[in-house]
This record gives structure tokens, C-alpha cells and sequence, in this order.
């Protein structure tokens, strides 16, 4: 039986950086570079953002539709089994690699929760050994992918409210840690047993010492 519920955020927490701008630009520019200039299309709802009118989910939305709206399953497979080994081999820190081996070791039940999307997330989940993935889902229409979100921006409260759900799918397991590494991760973390900022801004860390939450810098 599992020790522990244990839930590692993704960007910059076990990854050095983001991953959805990569991973998309990165396709763009192998298979549809004519996409590049429609980038302009996702400027609206960046200002709506910036207005504080949305969330960051309209423009991740108009951001995937803009460069990858249209493109083959067949092509995201590929790419995602090319993006993923190689950001696990040159784009995570170290001291997260040690600390999710050490969870699979203790026999733990290690769970993935990011805002990224289901494009890649479980693929780079299965490659880390966790028992199971929580993320920003992308819809499909058959073969060719539209770019609408399916599940809400897994980021903030809706973290929050994943957390929760996870630990009513696991009552058996009492003990919980969570790792995140910014101010829009505190609401889960605060919820955990172990909450813990990874290389967490000035500002954030003031704030999670304040919630009970422990601080690491992680290389």
C-alpha cells in the first residue's frame, strides 16, 4: 500500500522553465512556420489577460488553436516522443529527479498536476514513473487536432480544488506532500500535509513561510 499521497507540479518545479512554449514553437518550426506571423491572433485575449478580465485559459486556448489548431495526431505523437526524453535529459533540475525517485522508492503515490495540456504532460508522467496525471486537457476532432480546452486552466484555485478531489479518491492515504514553485501554487500547498516552494520568488516564499509552507532551492 501506497505511504503517501505526493503531488509534484511540472513547470519549474521539476522543469527548468515552461514547456508549452517550447514544445509549440518547436513543432511550428519543423512542420507549419507559415503559422509564425498568426501568432498575432492571440494578442485580444492577452490583453483581456492582462486586463484582468480572464484567466491565463482563454489565452493558452488561442495560443494551441493559433499554432496547432488543424495539425495531425500522427505529427503531435511524434513530436511529443521527441520533446519529451529531451527535455527530461537537459530541461529538469537534478534535485526534483532525486526527490521523485526517492517518493517511487518509498513506495509512494506520486501524482503529475500542471496547467501544461494532456499533449504531453502524461507522456512526460509515464517517463518519471508517477502513478497518474492531472493537467489542462486539449480537445481532439478525430485525427486532427482543434485546440480547444476541455477541462478548465489547472492552475490557482482549480489546483486547489484538484488537490481536494485527489485526496477524497485516496482517503487511506493521510499524509500528504506537495511540490510547486510560485504564488498561484499556494493554494494547494497549503493544503498538504508537507507543502513545499521550490525556488519560489521573494515574494512567495514570504508567503509560504506564512501559511506553514517549507521553502527549497532546488539545481
Amino acid at each position: 500500500m501506497p505511504n503517501q499521497l505526493v503531488v509534484f507540479d511540472l513547470d519549474e518545479t521539476i522543469t527548468r522553465h515552461d514547456t508549452l512554449l517550447p514544445y509549440a514553437m518547436g513543432f511550428v518550426c519543423r512542420h507549419r512556420p507559415w503559422r509564425l506571423p498568426f501568432l498575432a491572433g492571440v494578442l485580444p485575449s492577452t490583453v483581456e489577460f492582462a486586463l484582468g478580465r480572464v484567466d491565463e485559459g482563454p489565452v493558452k486556448q488561442a495560443f494551441i488553436k493559433t499554432l496547432l489548431g488543424g495539425s495531425r495526431r500522427t505529427d503531435i505523437d511524434a513530436w511529443t516522443a521527441r520533446f519529451v526524453p529531451d527535455v527530461i535529459r537537459r530541461g529538469t533540475f537534478a534535485n526534483a529527479l532525486e526527490r521523485i525517485a526517492d517518493h517511487r522508492r518509498r513506495g509512494d503515490h506520486l501524482v503529475l498536476m500542471s496547467a501544461s495540456t494532456d499533449l504531453y504532460v502524461p507522456e512526460i508522467a509515464r517517463a518519471l514513473g508517477f502513478n497518474e496525471t492531472i493537467c489542462t486537457g486539449v480537445r481532439w476532432d478525430g485525427e486532427r487536432l482543434n485546440g480547444s480546452l476541455t477541462t478548465p486552466n489547472r492552475k490557482g484555485e482549480e489546483k486547489a480544488r484538484c488537490f481536494t478531489a485527489l485526496r477524497e479518491q485516496h482517503p487511506d492515504l493521510q499524509e500528504t506532500t506537495a511540490y510547486g514553485n510560485s504564488s498561484t501554487d499556494l493554494p494547494h500547498l497549503r493544503l498538504a500535509t508537507h507543502g513545499v516552494l521550490v525556488n519560489g520568488s521573494a515574494r512567495a516564499r514570504q508567503t509560504a513561510q506564512g501559511l506553514g509552507v517549507a521553502c527549497v532551492d532546488w539545481r
